[in-house]
């Protein structure tokens, strides 16, 4: 389904964003959804617009939207604190995204909202500077879990990192790993991570679908010395075939998927993910409305195996 014609800027993006909500089964709060977009407008025409839900066999309880946010438009830390949509804090949260800007050469940044939930996440994405996870456990502010958990990571064949995302309301990083080898994603070597985390041994689906991961991700949190998730991401495709999904869908989510608007022509450009924690496991699913120049360079150099 094309987006919808004769809107630009916010205005397009917001109705496309009440659109895909309306699809997915999620009351739309244009107050959580409209002071972000207007925030963080600059470049939003030729931003990458990505909508997702989580969702087990039950219908999601929200529509997350990501947006990418250019270098060019300023610190996005200090965009959210200046419109009120974070709080300043003493906690090491509110450092950790300078600390990165140090170390880092951040291509683009990314935020994450909800259509009920309002503001959650920044990213920063470095892909042409990827990060030893060694030397990003030494950073200021960062979770004492990874450097309790770098040694096992670069076993298992985590060592390098693209982009991190920190949600400011849970308190939590999400560190994506990049360069992963056949090692990395072969059968065994998942079953043993997941042994290693304490985390449901995943079947042999399961293991099929991880081990086409352009991306791994965890989640680590300053509250707790584990790994509070782990999460297997195969690169965006283009199509949607539900029954290639380790986790059974709603027909309301699959509708969603197939009929959000989106920006370009042909079936939609969709990224699937599995996630793992101690109580099982759920899936997210995100179409994209939108890509921006960067991401069609990584999706095309995933497709291309140059990473």
């Amino acid at each position: 389904m094309s987006t919808r014609t004769g809107l630009t800027g916010i205005d397009r993006v917001y109705a496309a964003i009440e659109e895909a909500a309306r699809l997915a089964g999620v009351a739309c709060a244009p107050d959580k959804v409209r002071p972000i977009l207007s925030a963080y407008a600059q470049g939003l025409e030729q931003a990458g617009v990505v909508y997702s839900v989580s969702s087990t066999e039950h219908a999601p309880a929200d529509l997350d939207y990501t947006v990418t946010v250019p270098t060019s438009s300023g610190d996005p830390y200090a965009t959210a604190l200046a419109h009120g949509f974070l709080q300043a804090t003493d906690h090491p949260v509110g450092g950790l995204l300078a600390a990165l800007q140090e170390r880092c050469a951040i291509a683009e940044y990314l935020i994450d909202g909800g259509v009920l939930g309002g503001f959650s996440k920044i990213y920063a994405h470095f892909p042409q500077d990827v990060q030893p996870v060694a030397e990003l456990a030494a950073l200021p502010g960062m979770p004492h879990a990874l450097a309790g958990h770098a040694a096992l990571f670069q076993r298992h064949g985590l060592s390098h990192v693209a982009m991190t995302g920190i949600d400011y309301r849970r308190r939590t990083v999400n560190l994506y790993f990049t360069q992963l080898s056949e090692a990395c994603l072969a059968p065994q070597n998942i079953r043993a991570l997941h042994r290693a985390l304490a985390l449901p041994e995943p079947d042999e689906q399961m293991l099929a679908f991880a081990g086409r991961s352009f991306r791994i991700y965890t989640t680590l949190s300053w509250d707790s010395p584990g790994v509070e998730r782990i999460c297997y991401a195969p690169p965006p495709a283009r199509g949607f075939d539900p029954a290639a999904l380790p986790v059974a869908i709603t027909g309301q989510v699959e509708r969603f998927v197939r009929e959000a608007p989106r920006a370009y022509e042909g079936d939609p450009i969709v990224i699937a993910a599995v996630k793992w924690e101690s109580g099982g496991r759920y899936l997210n699913l995100g179409p994209y409305h939108q890509l921006s120049p960067l991401m069609r360079q990584v999706i095309s150099a995933v497709h291309n195996g140059r990473i």
